[in-house]
């Protein structure tokens, strides 16, 4: 039999750091989106941005399933690595019930729900967030574009 190799294991760990935002603010990340989308993309964008403020839309700007769009309703949605969230992320750096997003009067906030590795909004962790047009959501190695009407 032959001797174990004495040679130290490598490992490796994922880091989460903070990433660079896209673009300056958050209109020139929806003005950077829009321009790189199909007309098709731009429709649904400009409607939700011309809506009357009691639904929202996520959408995958940066990442796995970059395109894929979300919609937030007066209900709230959840976000997790679950089958059954609104929100569904495929991947291990998210929790299965990472966060929910929630209607209140004033529009809608961002709860991380306990998740292991954490939530960013604007390259800042954060637990709890009234979130605006154009927030950049980080969860995992998903970067999320938070859209709603404009006041």
């Amino acid at each position: 039999m032959a001797e174990a190799d004495s040679k130290p294991e490598l490992t490796s760990t994922l880091h989460l750091g903070l990433r660079p935002v896209v673009g300056d603010s958050s209109s020139e990340l929806i003005k950077d989106y829009l321009a790189s989308s199909s007309a098709e993309e731009q429709s649904v964008l400009e409607s939700t941005l011309a809506g009357d403020g009691k639904s929202a839309m996520v959408l995958i700007h940066r990442g796995p399933g970059r395109g894929a769009r979300f919609l937030v309703t007066s209900e709230g949605a959840t976000i997790g690595r679950s089958a059954e969230s609104a929100i569904f992320l495929d991947d291990v750096t998210v929790s299965r019930k990472h966060a929910v997003i929630e209607k209140s009067d004033s529009g809608f906030i961002f709860k991380d729900t306990g998740s292991l590795n954490g939530s960013y909004i604007n390259n800042e962790s954060t637990t709890e967030k009234q979130l605006a047009v154009g927030d950049e959501i980080q969860i995992g190695k998903f970067h999320l574009l938070f859209i709603t009407a404009l006041k």
